[in-house]
């Protein structure tokens, strides 16, 4: 098989989302070199891919203009275990790991979500989604009924099963997140439903969980607000720590709202619904 490399730079705080989102877009690896302000990416696509449209919708997905890049024919050798190389296990904190199915979990006493790369967002390397985790972690309580509001992967809904979650119900508007949700959730001895917005269950949630970007957060305000019953709570991520204060105004009508953690330029929103 040929194979294509796309090779672009860009600020370093973009860098990660626009990665999750390559591999989202169809590419089959992404290495990430990181300076001290900028990021060189190189994406791997097999030879009959649209470079152009696939960076496009990637980009469009991140939130961020398509950036110029570069093209080059590579030889063949073993792509997946290269992309297998990309992708270790993540600590999201003392006793929380992300582990991809081709590796050892490093602590056995560690709780630990096996998530591999794939075709839907979220494998627990990018910042935002480190934030939410270690929310979840620190702020989730036993038998609550959650709601994962544009799941990805899964990976928010999952870990608040294996934190003690009651109700768990993971939504998307992209099929393939569905279909992604249902098995990484099944790999991991997780029961929630995943299904279009349309088709959730009825009624409010204690926890409400969004992991996506700033002006679809402030658009879905209405939506998320009236899936929060009163006294529930609202968290909010994939937010640049400068749109941060935007976003938390957009929730005040209905939420007391404010800046929960911030960490490498992102932040993370938490409201309580009034």
């Amino acid at each position: 098989m040929a194979w294509v490399s796309i090779s672009l730079v860009l600020e370093a705080a973009r860098a990660e989302a626009l990665s999750e989102a390559l591999l989202e877009a169809g590419a089959n690896s992404v290495d990430v070199e990181f300076g001290e302000l900028l990021a060189r990416l190189e994406a791997l696509v097999e030879s009959d891919t649209d470079p152009a449209r696939l960076v496009r919708t990637a980009a469009e997905a991140a939130g961020m203009p398509p950036p110029t890049f570069a093209l080059r024919p590579v030889e063949n050798e073993d792509w997946v275990r290269r992309s297998q190389s990309q992708f270790g296990p993540i600590r999201i904190s003392g006793r929380l790991w992300i582990v991809p199915s081709w590796h050892t979990p490093p602590d056995p006493e560690a709780i630990v979500v096996r998530l591999d790369p794939g075709l839907a967002f979220g494998t627990g390397s990018h910042v935002s989604t480190r934030l939410v985790l270690r929310y979840l972690e620190q702020q989730l309580r036993a038998g609550e009924r959650v709601l994962d509001y544009g799941c990805g992967s899964g990976i928010l809904a999952i870990v608040a099963g294996k934190l003690g979650a009651g109700e768990i119900a993971a939504t998307d508007i992209d099929p393939q997140a569905l279909a992604t949700t249902l098995a990484n959730a099944a790999g991991n001895g997780v029961v929630l439903s995943a299904v279009a917005p349309e088709s959730l269950p009825s009624g409010a949630f204690d926890l409400v969980l969004a992991n996506i970007l700033a002006d679809p957060l402030i658009a879905l305000e209405p939506l998320l607000a009236a899936r929060t019953r009163t006294g529930g709570r609202i968290t909010l991520a994939g937010i640049l720590e400068s749109q941060a204060a935007e976003v938390a105004a957009a929730y005040a009508s209905d939420f007391d709202a404010g800046v929960f953690a911030i960490e490498e330029g992102w932040a993370l929103v938490e409201g309580k619904r009034k």
